[in-house]
């Protein structure tokens, strides 16, 4: 059994099946099909179930325990590649980091400013995305250093660091009347028009979801990814917002404040995240540490 039979596991236990892993891998089925044959072959033990027809394939336990190793010998190849391209860029030290727009803008700054009186040395190379499973992925893949994630997912080719609760409230302007209740609720929504995170963002989905479920049912006028953006139209009286807390507390128009409902919908933690597989650098390390101290974290238990 080789590298491609245990992208080909994986592949298949993420698509659930042989004909999307095929076109993820770039071969045909039938491919698929004889490098999973090759691997149950070599294993002894059948790795997956097979329904038949357009049903989901699954992961027999045999297959589970295989798809973890699987996945724990390949990141150890891409953290492998990346350290070596990494020995190879000349210039200075660089520490690549994945964020959203959020933790770009409200705890990044401040946390960058104290790395670079102690690591003047370092550069910090940021990249932007909305999905938390891209920036997992591009850890694994020796793409990204660290990455900011929003309930991070558990995957145990990262460590994960919590930093902190980033709850959805209701960003509006300060004189309109729902600034004036003393016990919010998400109801005001129902029927209220809302400036809207595209649908793109997964956070945006869920939120829409539950809101849906809860019987509320906001009338959304406009849809952005720029988190300045949306601040100026609810600025302007355009609607309402559901943001993050952190996002609201920094609102840039003083038209402009925050209500925190009094319930709850869903959990939203900030994680500051970094790979497992391969070696941390200590510049690294004092990011994360100049991070949490902006954040206000806890230190870690012993």
């Amino acid at each position: 059994m080789g590298l491609r039979e245990l992208r080909a596991l994986v592949a298949v236990a993420d698509t659930g099946s042989f004909r999307r892993a095929a076109e993820r891998l770039g071969y045909t089925q039938s491919a698929v099909s004889h490098q999973i044959g090759v691997l149950e072959t070599a294993l002894g033990s059948q790795l997956f179930t097979r329904p038949g027809g357009r049903a989901t394939v699954a992961l027999t336990v045999a297959g589970e325990a295989a798809d973890r190793h699987a996945r724990r010998a390949l990141g150890h190849l891409d953290a492998m590649a990346a350290e070596v391209r990494a020995a190879r860029r000349p210039g200075p030290a660089r520490i690549r980091v994945g964020a959203f727009h959020t933790a770009a803008a409200e705890l990044l700054p401040a946390a960058l400013r104290a790395f670079a009186e102690e690591r003047p040395g370092v550069d910090v190379e940021l990249s932007e995305t909305t999905e938390s499973q891209d920036l997992l992925a591009l850890l694994a893949e020796g793409d990204l250093d660290l990455a900011f994630v929003l309930n991070p997912p558990p995957d145990e080719r990262v460590e994960t660091v919590p930093l902190v609760e980033d709850p959805w409230v209701i960003l509006t302007r300060r004189d309109d009347p729902v600034s004036d209740d003393p016990h919010p609720s998400f109801d005001v929504l129902d029927g209220a028009r809302l400036v809207a995170w595209n649908t793109r963002w997964r956070t945006q989905v869920e939120l829409e979801e539950i809101l849906a479920r809860r019987g509320i049912t906001p009338r959304i006028v406009y849809r952005t990814d720029d988190n300045l953006a949306l601040q100026r139209l609810v600025a302007v009286g355009l609607g309402h917002a559901c943001v993050g807390r952190l996002a609201a507390r920094s609102a840039v128009d003083r038209r402009l404040t925050w209500l925190t409902p009094r319930e709850s919908l869903t959990r939203r933690q900030l994680a500051l995240c970094y790979p497992r597989q391969r070696e941390v650098s200590g510049s690294v390390m004092a990011l994360v540490a100049a991070v949490r101290a902006q954040a206000g974290a806890p230190d870690p238990a012993p």
